[in-house]
């Protein structure tokens, strides 16, 4: 009875999760007849078209939106693992230079948020307002994330590292060499962190980037979906539109299938990357 009750509850779960998603790739290759026919959401089409896709991905501002989402998530991924690496490393060495500042500065940035109007005004007297560095730089370190990996490092074999030293290795191979091979699986979790972060970046482009050239494709996505701006001729690449349902529902599906489909990649990693920083942090 137990079991069978479980069982009901997660597929109940799974449900919850598993129908909305498939409906918004339903609605998103159905024809207009079959979504005037279902109300604006359609499960299962009877026809399957992708007039939608071809309409957005051809030109437009949807194409332009992915590449700037792509280079903000692969540069500002990049840059944070490397930052928030060494820094964390830095910091999991007893004596290293400026120690325990630095940590304290850490644990404050935990427990101390800037807020919004000192974030904007430190933005704009860098001169980074209406730039993809805007959106990039205040997000490199996350101070939750160095924690893990400090935490993680810190629990290394220093037997491992001393005989590295022994050896003539300098700090530098020592790190590159030994420690970075053995932090695969955390480093998978903090990069796959930092990357959803990036391309989920939403709040950060509404406030610095003007320019709607610069947008990325969840700022078109709250355009276009959650203000339910309709989408006109210049904004998709066919003077044919299809349904403004099937175009938003479209916008939605090319907004997480990329996430999506890194996901199996690190999954390996995953489950072990994020038991290592549960466990030993």
């Amino acid at each position: 009875m137990t079991k069978a009750l479980k069982g009901a509850l997660l597929t109940l779960c799974c449900a919850l999760v598993v129908v909305p998603f498939l409906g918004i790739v339903a609605t998103s290759v159905s024809t207009r007849e079959d979504i005037v026919r279902n109300g604006g959401f359609v499960l299962i089409p009877r026809e399957i078209t992708f007039a939608a896709y071809r309409a957005l991905l051809t030109g437009g501002v949807v194409p332009r939106a992915v590449g700037v989402s792509v280079f903000i998530t692969l540069v500002g991924t990049a840059l944070s693992l490397v930052a928030t690496t060494l820094l964390a490393y830095g910091l999991s060495r007893p004596g290293s230079f400026g120690h325990r500042p630095v940590l304290m500065l850490v644990v404050a940035a935990l427990l101390f948020t800037p807020g919004i109007i000192p974030g904007y005004l430190t933005v704009s007297e860098l001169g980074l307002l209406d730039t993809y560095w805007a959106v990039i730089l205040p997000a490199v370190v996350n101070a939750f994330n160095v924690v893990i990996l400090r935490a993680f490092f810190m629990e290394l074999p220093s037997e491992l590292l001393e005989s590295a030293r022994i050896d003539g290795a300098s700090d530098g191979q020592t790190f590159v060499r030994i420690v970075l091979p053995l932090s695969k699986a955390v480093l998978s979790v903090i990069g796959l962190f930092y990357a959803v972060g990036y391309w989920n970046a939403f709040f950060s482009a509404l406030l610095y980037l003007n320019d709607s050239a610069k947008w990325p494709v969840q700022l078109v996505l709250r355009t276009y979906v959650v203000n339910q701006t309709q989408l006109g001729v210049d904004q998709v690449g066919t003077a044919n539109l299809p349904p403004q349902e099937a175009l938003q529902m479209a916008i939605l599906v090319v907004s997480i299938v990329p996430i999506l489909l890194i996901y199996p990649f690190v999954q390996r990693h995953f489950t072990k990357g994020v038991l290592v920083g549960a466990v030993k942090g």
